[in-house]
């Protein structure tokens, strides 16, 4: 449908952004300034406790600091209400009062075709729904008290019966509906050879799906007959239905992730129904393909991390293998995917029916990022004992992360991989006989929960905290960052005020370690308590893991950690996040360049790698001056020669005044 000039420019004024956006969100009332149109509030696409989602009213634009999103108020209604450009048009039209233009002849008729199909399966859901209840579904609604499916759960998913014979048929047919319309909604089979028309589902329990929007686009039809071709089927493509573009549970799901609930992915109908009856409503499933990548964006409009929980066989890993590949080029910061993989021989459905909604949970909260996963599919059964077995794993893996789009993304992904393979090709000294098998099971930290803490059962551990920090691993490089984050981090608990100045710069940090990333997430989550952020922060992550930060020998020498001062503290963040930023600025393009060599040997790589390398020493001109001389002991302990030459540069920049 093409739009009259000017109609988008007037929908734009006649809107207030602001409004818009209030009905997803709640607004931060102390960041936002309602008379000049700027307004802040936690991001309704990423899960996040700070306010760092903008709106100017006056330009109306929103943009989101921490994942990036942006865009107006159609585009708001979009990505929100999973709805079209033009149907997001329309919906703003009709709240601000403007007419829409006359639809070309040949749009009308395709949107009015559309709405009568929608109609005919609205017809033919409420004769499923009465056939259950009738004699004709006694053995559906037996079949389902074996399942153990309440009443209650069966009127909320609109189960429904389909007798054998063509009993659909004549009943649209007694509603006024033709057998070619049925035919057109997915309803009825047509023979090749002209003879007549035939119900498509036939002695099947039926599942209305329902788009973003509620309307029943389809059926899936799961046989009562155990010698069926086709134990589940679901409806064939129409104008309505693109099964590889839908999911089963799609709305209910996504009201249940603006609740707060975390993204469950199921493989079948029993499946999400199994874990909404047991609190789990944000739960959808694939309807019967493998997960496609229109899929994976429907899921991310809904949650930024969906949990894919697949049945414990080997056809489940299968499928959470191929998620792997299809995700890969996706990936996005505030877009990623986590996998549960239940008991061997459970899907979601035998796992609450025989240990309860608690042990759901416990996988929940055990859920393996995917490059745990990754890792488990290329190494798992395998023996690396040769270079040459060596080298082939670390093609594959570059093969693999390479269609990763987001630098930042990839080089994260290459760092983790990069430890995981140390620790298969290093092991340590008291473990002496050499690891030959990868995998091994991701095991959550204690009390459950996501991040730092989890170990592996056995196989390839992401290294330790002791590991990560050790020279040996870092190298001189590493060392930089941590002793940066190190300084950066204490210096906010000791100056907590500075907190929300520096939010963004913060939230953007990336910390080197799993306990420097648990501190900045407390203080990220705690950071408008203002005087009181370090009691929170302790709370929050314990006083242990304070306690060695600000032990830290730089830490300890730091002025605005020693005498807290908002104006040396200030100075000091400057200076910190900015190296830190550049050197990993110059460290993606070394990375990203190294690739390049190895696969193709680019001429312009070396022009590239030489760029990186002036970039870096701009980024650490300082550096040389500011850098701690470590020696490393034969029994790996760091032997510190000079505390004081790190903060030289920032000492003759505070004044005399500053430095108590």
């Amino acid at each position: 449908m093409s739009l009259p000039p000017g109609f988008l420019d007037e929908l734009r004024n006649r809107v207030s952004l602001t409004q818009v956006v209030g009905r997803k969100v709640m607004w931060d009332n102390k960041k936002s300034n309602q008379g000049k149109g700027d307004m802040w509030a936690p991001c309704p696409f990423h899960h996040e406790k700070t306010a760092s989602f903008h709106v100017d009213d006056k330009q109306g634009f929103y943009y989101c600091f921490g994942c990036h999103a942006k865009g107006d108020a159609i585009g708001f209604v979009k990505e929100t209400e999973n709805v079209s450009f033009m149907e997001a048009i329309e919906i703003l039209a009709r709240e601000v009062g403007m007419p829409m233009p006359e639809r070309d002849p040949q749009a009308q008729k395709k949107a009015d075709k559309r709405t009568e199909l929608v109609d005919v399966n609205e017809v033919a859901l409420r004769f499923f729904k009465m056939s259950l209840s009738q004699s004709v579904g006694a053995q559906a609604r037996a079949y389902l008290d074996r399942r153990e499916m309440k009443l209650a759960t069966r009127e909320q998913f609109e189960i429904g019966y389909a007798p054998n014979g063509n009993v659909l048929l004549a009943y649209l047919k007694d509603n006024g509906i033709s057998a070619e319309l049925a035919h057109a909604a997915g309803l009825a089979g047509k023979p090749d050879d002209g003879r007549s028309m035939y119900d498509f589902y036939r002695d099947r329990i039926m599942f209305p799906i329902r788009d973003g929007r509620g309307r029943v686009i389809s059926f899936g039809g799961r046989a009562m007959d155990p010698n069926a071709r086709a134990k589940y089927l679901n409806g064939p493509q129409t104008e309505l239905f693109d099964k590889s573009n839908a999911l089963y549970n799609q709305k209910n799901a996504r009201a249940a992730c603006g609740r707060g609930q975390t993204l469950i992915v199921a493989e079948g109908y029993m499946d999400v129904i199994a874990l909404a009856e047991a609190g789990f409503e944000a739960a959808v499933a694939p309807l019967g393909t493998a997960v496609t990548e229109m899929q994976l964006q429907l899921m991310w409009r809904m949650h930024s991390e969906p949990v894919i929980a697949l049945d414990g066989d080997k056809a489940g890993l299968r499928a959470a293998y191929r998620v792997i590949d299809i995700a890969m080029p996706l990936l996005q910061s505030g877009s990623g995917l986590r996998f549960a993989v239940m008991p061997e021989g459970q899907d979601p459905d035998d796992l609450i029916k025989a240990r309860g909604a608690e042990a759901m949970q416990e996988q929940l909260n055990g859920a393996l990022p995917m490059v745990a996963l990754l890792w488990r599919r290329e190494t798992e059964g395998k023996v690396f004992d040769s270079p040459e077995r060596r080298a082939s794993l670390d093609k594959v893996l570059r093969d693999t992360i390479r269609p990763i789009a987001d630098p930042s993304i990839k080089s994260h992904y290459g760092d983790i991989l990069k430890e995981m393979r140390w620790e298969l090709f290093h092991p340590k000294r008291e473990n002496s006989a050499p690891r030959q098998q990868g995998g091994g099971a991701w095991q959550p930290r204690k009390g459950g929960g996501r991040g730092p803490g989890g170990r592996w059962a056995s196989g390839p551990a992401i290294p330790t905290e002791g590991l990560k920090t050790s020279l040996l691993v870092s190298g001189d490089e590493g060392f930089g960052d941590l002793m940066r984050e190190a300084v950066v981090l204490a210096t906010v608990l000791r100056n907590p005020t500075l907190a929300e100045t520096f939010l963004s710069q913060l939230e953007g940090l990336h910390p080197s370690t799993p306990e420097h990333g648990q501190i900045l997430n407390a203080i990220l989550t705690h950071c408008d308590t203002g005087a009181g952020l370090w009691d929170a922060v302790s709370e929050m992550v314990g006083r242990a893991p304070l306690d060695r930060l600000m032990a830290h020998p730089h830490v300890q020498i730091a002025p605005p950690v020693r005498k807290p001062d908002l104006e040396t503290a200030e100075v000091c963040l400057v200076e910190e996040l900015a190296k830190i930023k550049a050197r990993r600025g110059y460290l993606r393009e070394v990375n990203d360049g190294i690739v390049d060599l190895v696969d193709a040997g680019d001429e312009n790589v070396t022009y590239r790698l030489g760029a990186a390398a002036e970039a870096r020493n701009k980024a650490t001109k300082a550096e040389a001056e500011d850098r701690t001389e470590f020696d490393i002991a034969d029994n790996g302990a760091e032997v510190k020669r000079d505390e004081r030459a790190f903060f030289r540069n920032l000492l003759s920049r505070i004044g005399p005044d500053k430095q108590g």
